[in-house]
């Protein structure tokens, strides 16, 4: 759990570590793959995924889709220094965004 908070605080300092904790429940599953555990940024189908499964229906987000894929390109641009982008960090900075963080928490 630890290695999520620490790199979920590279990007939000004063993240909630119950928030981290039901990101990380409510990916479950997903982690244990080491593919499926990152976010590839350059992957259309990936992103789109994340605005349909993780926007959409988690946050029950209703924006047009051109809104939604700004938000995750903005989060791909905010973890652009790291080659490999954590699911746990980029939902967490999407949730942060839309002020969704105590669904998880």
């Amino acid at each position: 759990m630890s290695e999520y908070i620490d790199n979920v605080k590279k990007y939000a300092a004063d993240a909630d570590e119950k928030v981290v904790a039901g990101i990380v429940k409510h990916l479950g599953i997903a982690l244990k793959n080491k593919d499926s555990s990152l976010v590839s940024c350059s992957d259309k189908s990936e992103l789109d995924r994340v605005r349909d499964s993780f926007l959409k229906k988690k946050l029950a987000l209703t924006d047009a889709d051109a809104e939604l894929d700004k938000a995750v390109k903005e989060v791909c641009e905010t973890m652009k220094a790291d080659r490999q982008k954590s699911r746990v960090t980029f939902y967490y900075l999407l949730a942060q965004k839309y002020g969704k963080l105590t669904m998880f928490g």
